[in-house]
Order: structure tokens, then C-alpha cells, then sequence
């Protein structure tokens, strides 16, 4: 996975990003906050860990599947690229 290596530090900022909205929302619910404050947590959250996919199967599918010489190996990880979209759609 050379994407993930050659943009660790992208890729990092971003997950440690989740990790204090995650935390953010955990001391909301600690304190007792209102919800109208925690929903826009929750959408924060959810809106980052997108984001963090997508940044993650554009590089998947730049290396993966497009770069790939062999027929048989683009198939095989276009067909994972596939599988996780069905499971991220849901």
C-alpha cells in the first residue's frame, strides 16, 4: 500500500482529527450537553470518516487499479473497491 506510506502524514492528521471530534462527543455526553449540539458532533464525525474513506479509495484506485499492468490483479482490486462501496452505501 504505497499510498497509504507515501501519505501517512495526510492520512494521520486527518484520523487524529476524528479522534478529537470522537472525544468532543464523548465529553458532551459526559457533561450532559444538548443534543442539538451533539447531532452537529455526530455530523462532523461522520462527515470526516468520509472524507477519510474517500481519500483512502482514490489512492487505492489510483495505485490499485488504474496503475495496474496486470489484468487480473486491476479486476481483483477493482472487485474490492466494489465490495467496500456496497458496505459503505449501507
Amino acid at each position: 500500500m504505497a499510498h497509504i506510506q507515501r501519505d501517512k502524514k495526510k492520512l494521520l492528521t486527518r484520523v487524529r482529527r476524528i479522534a478529537g471530534q470522537v472525544a468532543a462527543l464523548e465529553q458532551a455526553l459526559e457533561n450532559g450537553d444538548d443534543c442539538d449540539g451533539m447531532l452537529v458532533q455526530i455530523a462532523a464525525a461522520k462527515g470526516a470518516m468520509h472524507g477519510l474513506m474517500l481519500e483512502v479509495m482514490a489512492g487505492h484506485l489510483s495505485d490499485h487499479v488504474v496503475a495496474e499492468k496486470d489484468p487480473a490483479k486491476r479486476a481483483q482490486e477493482a472487485e474490492v473497491v466494489l465490495e467496500l462501496m456496497k458496505r459503505h452505501a449501507k
